[in-house]
């Protein structure tokens, strides 16, 4: 683990908090409305009929015109803001998540618009922290324009529970596969020039759920065209954080993704107790460190030089083991992905150590998977420096080249 010293001070949490906006894991302080409709004509939204629990995968229940940052409408793209039906990788309910889908400008190709679903990076776990409550997408938006540039409609799930009723299933990785597989079904559904083909592009907590929708793009994903799954600074495999026991020493990034972790895990292990693993000033302020990832910056920022290293540890090696296996049972892959995979992780990356990502394309690669491992010297976790040429790999899945890989090398 990287260790960052006894104590937190307030230029580094600046930097981070900082960071985390320019690298599109932030979140606002005033998000807009994500379940509000409006009024007017140019905001109205449009309902199908409420088919309650047995929601179909992907259908469309609300649409409305989204507000998107000129990065989108520069380039002539429309926007609409969902609410669509999807399955819970806890117990397989059915399930409502938000979301927003763009159409390129221009007319369809032939056989029609190809369909890109992203995954946001990590936001936090409340419903202010849902990218569509944000007309940047919070930070996720200059993915978006590059893909609506290279054609295609693309669509980006909220994720489960953030914006929609009910807890968000942090790193949940059944759940968050089937939101961006869904997601493809609901571009379909609101843009009816769209072909079955589709691909993922994800980044951080979503670079791994983009991974675990490859892995379930063929059975989970019937009926559509899966083409290849693109996965930047994939928190694919987060066990090591507590693998050497109590005394380990979390980064400051770490740090304060921690509540996010324990959240996820409490919905398919609701014994689990906080107190087990943050204490002091952390604990004592968890609900302002368990807010959107740069919300109440002000607040985060007058911590420092409270909160320690100590404050983020297993009370005693029972926790930590506990921890640790609930975390390598969510760890992928935990089965053979579908298609081709591009993994790229910053060679400075200290949220997700690129040790760990290598160890699970390792996994991967000995399970058969084709999958093309980039480490990009000099950049940190999700770095946007990487989408050009993630989106580069995508176009040349959808133009039928063969996949590289580096698996063996």
């Amino acid at each position: 683990m990287t260790s960052r010293g006894s104590g937190v001070r307030r230029g580094g949490w600046a930097m981070v908090l900082a960071g985390a906006l320019a690298f599109g894991v932030g979140c606002s302080t005033t998000p807009e409305s994500t379940t509000g409709t409006t009024t007017d004509s140019a905001g109205s939204v449009t309902s199908v009929s409420d088919t309650g629990p047995d929601a179909t995968r992907g259908q469309v229940f609300e649409q409305q015109p989204f507000a998107a940052s000129t990065d989108v409408t520069a380039t002539g793209a429309s926007a609409v803001k969902i609410l669509y039906g999807s399955t819970s990788g806890i117990d397989g309910g059915a399930t409502r998540v938000s979301g927003t889908v763009f159409t390129p400008a221009g007319n369809a190709p032939d056989g029609g618009w190809p369909i890109v679903s992203v995954g946001h990076g990590t936001t936090g776990i409340s419903d202010d922290c849902a990218p569509s409550a944000s007309p940047t997408l919070f930070g996720t938006v200059g993915m978006v324009a590059a893909l609506l540039q290279a054609g295609y409609v693309v669509a980006v799930s909220d994720f489960e529970g953030l914006g929609t009723p009910g807890d968000h299933p942090y790193l949940e990785p059944d759940t968050a596969a089937f939101n961006v597989i869904d997601a493809v079904r609901a571009a379909r559904n609101v843009v009816p020039d769209t072909s079955t083909r589709w691909a993922s592009l994800g980044a951080s907590q979503g670079g791994q759920a983009s991974w675990a929708a490859a892995e379930n793009a063929k059975q989970y994903g019937d009926g559509l065209d899966f083409v290849g799954s693109a996965n930047l600074s994939p928190a694919a495999d987060v066990s090591p954080i507590v693998a050497t026991g109590p005394d380990v020493a979390l980064s400051i990034p770490q740090q304060l993704l921690f509540p996010y972790l324990l959240q996820g895990l409490s919905m398919s292990h609701p014994e689990l107790d906080v107190a087990d693993y943050v204490h002091g000033a952390f604990l004592d302020n968890y609900e302002l460190l368990s807010s959107c990832l740069t919300a109440r910056a002000g607040e985060k920022f007058a911590l420092a030089g409270q909160v320690t290293q100590n404050d983020t540890k297993p009370v005693d090696q029972a926790a930590a083991d506990r921890i640790h296996g609930w975390l390598s049972d969510i760890a992928l892959p935990r089965g053979r992905a579908d298609g081709p995979m591009y993994v790229v992780v910053g060679g400075n990356d200290n949220v997700i150590l690129p040790a760990w990502t290598e160890a699970a394309v390792a996994r991967a690669c000995a399970d058969g998977d084709v999958i093309e491992f980039v480490s990009r010297p000099g950049e940190g976790h999700n770095d946007r420096a990487a989408v050009p040429d993630a989106v580069a790999w995508v176009n040349d899945r959808f133009a039928g080249l063969p996949a590289p890989s580096t698996c063996g090398t």
